[in-house]
């Protein structure tokens, strides 16, 4: 899930993230598969599989793992895997945008999951197009932030073509084009930076300041979203006030 915004660094997050390592283990490995598939087994030759590798590792997916999904994904062994992307928009609590990307071998099956977790946590399911115009396709690069300062990630970041650095649980988040990430990843680790992930995501070009118990119920409706196989990530336009965070932050304790 990213809202792109500072509640990534709240406590509710680490517990979500605890709590679903299994799903995101499967998540991961499904991720795995479709990369080898569609670019081949060669890590060097493929980054998108590279990428989908390092963030199995950064989430301790074990290693048996990652190699069999490989496998399977470019074919070699005679297994064979066969997903579809699909990406469902919707409004959650109060209007908040939703893009929902799902990687599924069951269209109807993920379609009515959708469908169901939107429909009982306060959310709807929007036409194509209707939520689309509010995301920007952005390459995103989660930096360590352990022994690394924002100078250091904006020195190699900037050099290699980034858009923005941006404050992440983790550290820094590097906002990039597309067609650029795996370039200014590149940048960043032969700068000495370990990063987390690489991704393509869904970024809000504007975002919606919402209070606590609003907050509360789009928690809920993502939850409720990501406790399905099929939904692979759950973006949203929302942004919290420091105060909301601090209100968000006492519940968990």
């Amino acid at each position: 899930m990213s809202g792109h915004s500072k509640w990534a660094t709240t406590k509710h997050k680490k517990a979500v993230i605890d709590a679903r390592r299994a799903k995101s283990f499967a998540k991961l490995i499904k991720n795995i598969e479709v990369a080898a598939k569609l670019g081949g087994a060669d890590l060097g030759g493929n980054p998108t599989l590279y990428d989908a590798v390092q963030k199995a590792k950064k989430t301790s997916v074990p290693n048996d793992n990652i190699d069999r999904a490989i496998k399977r994904g470019a074919g070699i062994g005679g297994e064979a895997v066969e997903y579809q992307n699909i990406t469902y928009e919707g409004y959650g609590p109060s209007g908040v945008a939703l893009m929902i990307e799902v990687l599924t071998d069951n269209k109807n099956r993920a379609a009515a999951e959708v469908r169901t977790a939107l429909t009982r946590n306060g959310g709807t399911l929007a036409d194509p197009g209707s939520v689309a115009y509010n995301f920007t396709r952005k390459g995103v690069i989660v930096v360590s932030g352990e022994g690394t300062t924002e100078d250091d990630v904006m020195m190699a970041a900037l050099e290699a073509g980034a858009e923005e650095i941006e404050p992440h649980a983790q550290g820094f988040e590097v906002i990039t084009d597309p067609s650029n990430m795996v370039e200014t990843r590149k940048a960043l680790q032969e700068a000495g930076l370990d990063y987390e992930s690489a991704d393509v995501e869904f970024v809000p070009n504007l975002k919606v300041e919402i209070d606590a118990d609003t907050a509360r119920k789009v928690f809920r409706l993502i939850d409720a979203l990501e406790d399905s196989d099929d939904v692979q990530s759950v973006y949203s336009n929302f942004d919290l006030t420091a105060e909301v965070q601090a209100e968000l932050e006492n519940d968990d304790e």
